[in-house]
């Protein structure tokens, strides 16, 4: 587990393509890389890399990024595109 186990971010990173991915982490650094890498980040991100960290939020817990990482898949693109500049 990683030293900050305790603390999960939900994340949005833009692909190549220009499309976004919404995740969550109690790793932000490894989980960028792994995305990058291709060989444990998502298979959405696999064939559009590399990516870019556009946006992180810490959450209480992991239950709470999850909730945030669903409320966030459910925004419309010009939300979440509002979301990142804050």
């Amino acid at each position: 587990m990683a030293e900050n186990g305790d603390i999960w971010y939900v994340y949005m990173v833009r692909c190549s393509d220009g499309t976004l991915y919404t995740g969550m982490t109690n790793d932000l650094p490894r989980r960028i890389a792994a995305h990058n890498s291709g060989r444990d980040g998502a298979r959405y991100t696999k064939s559009r890399r590399p990516v870019q960290l556009v946006y992180a939020e810490k959450a209480g817990s992991r239950s709470a990024a999850a909730r945030l990482e669903l409320k966030i898949k459910q925004l419309p693109r010009a939300r979440k595109q509002k979301l990142m500049k804050c």
